[in-house]
């Protein structure tokens, strides 16, 4: 532990902004594997530092690195506490000095990707290195999880959270606070799917009868699918992307669409499934296929994780910090697979601001002491 560690035994909120911002500077769209990799080593190096046992697993499918940090302890077969950070971020190179510069304006803090979610993880970090440099330390052991592509669903990293979770008595997402600062201990359950339409081409002037439009039973099947829409029960469905056709003067052959769906229960995910890839084409001419499914199942409240709200609100509670909590948001985490396998996962633990997937991204300052108070007392207490 360095001499500047030692002479700062009290949260200090400047030290934590450069930390911040040390990791922001680095910029880390999810599909750009070099960022994504500059990030992650920029992370394994601290972790080291910080005396935690590093586990660098080359990423997939093009994808960058995920890291693991672990603590000591005298018995690694104790379950532990899982802290889920992501290094990537939806944003392009060249974010931080054009459409969203990082800065500073009085209390807020601005840069790509500083939300949602570096200044999280960092967050989870800092706490346990300060929890250290006051001579103490975690009852559990800890493991550190930094995801490489959590923004596109964490498609390759899936099995190594779940593997992780398993072992886990308690999963902290150091996902951005929601709403004024709230945790988050429920998410809707997100899907997504692809549609074709595959009809038959004409010209459009010389045969128009000939021809049997894709984009025609497409717009048919769009109506269908909003429709399907309903607010009560919370279930929601957005075709946001549609490609079609070749030109205004031919009958389209093809046409594609992807569909967004977010459930806020298993039952209702599968359900809608059912009906989606039970959906038949009006025109008998025409051929409709359907790929998809659910992609991050429902986070549920439960009562170990209303439980365990309890105790990060009460330690919050000692620094004048009054914790509350949303019971469901639209938004999808990692956080989502360890909730749905029952294990105590509390959400949105990062800094308070707004603007995540924005040019308007950013933190309160404020929000970084007492919130990172939680997290060491959080660490130096769960048992």
């Amino acid at each position: 532990m360095d001499n500047h560690q030692k002479n700062h035994p009290l949260i200090d909120p400047e030290e934590i902004v450069e930390g911040i911002l040390e990791w922001v500077k680095i910029e880390s769209p999810s599909t750009d594997q070099a960022a994504v990799n500059e990030m992650a080593t920029l992370v394994e190096a601290q972790c080291l530092a910080a005396g935690l046992e590093v586990e660098r697993t080359r990423g997939e499918d093009g994808w960058g690195d995920l890291v693991r940090a672990r603590s000591a302890h005298p018995d690694e077969s104790t379950p532990g506490i899982l802290i889920l950070s992501h290094i990537d971020t939806v944003h392009p190179l060249g974010t931080k000095e054009g459409d969203n510069p990082i800065r500073r304006d009085a209390d807020k803090l601005y840069g790509p990707g500083i939300y949602d979610m570096k200044a999280g993880a960092y967050l989870a970090y800092y706490a346990y290195r300060h929890l250290l440099r006051q001579g103490n330390s975690p009852k559990l052991p800890v493991t550190f999880m930094f995801v490489p592509e959590e923004e596109v669903g964490s498609p390759y990293s899936r099995k190594y959270i779940e593997e992780e979770a398993r072992k886990a008595k308690y999963v902290l997402v150091t996902e951005p606070a929601r709403d004024g600062g709230k945790i988050v201990v429920a998410r809707k359950g997100w899907g997504n799917f692809q549609l074709k339409t595959t009809g038959v081409p004409a010209h459009a002037g010389a045969k128009h009868e000939d021809g049997r439009s894709a984009i025609k039973e497409m717009a048919r099947q769009i109506l269908d699918i909003e429709n399907m829409t309903d607010y009560q029960r919370g279930i929601s469905l957005n075709v946001g992307l549609v490609e079609g056709g070749t030109g205004t003067n031919v009958v389209p052959r093809e046409c594609h669409i992807n569909v967004d769906m977010r459930v806020k229960t298993m039952a209702d995910g599968e359900e809608m499934v059912a009906i989606i890839h039970g959906l038949k084409a009006y025109d008998p001419d025409v051929c409709l296929t359907i790929d998809g499914g659910m992609n991050r199942p429902p986070f549920e409240m439960n009562d170990e994780t209303a439980a365990l709200f309890d105790i990060a609100r009460n330690a919050s509670l000692e620094h004048d910090l009054d914790l509350q909590y949303t019971t469901m948001t639209g938004g999808c985490s990692d956080g989502n697979f360890t909730g749905a396998m029952g294990v105590p996962t509390l959400d949105g633990m990062g800094a308070d601001g707004a603007g995540a997937h924005t040019l308007d991204e950013f933190i309160l300052v404020s929000s970084l002491e007492p919130r990172a108070k939680t997290w060491v007392k959080l660490l130096e207490r769960l048992e």
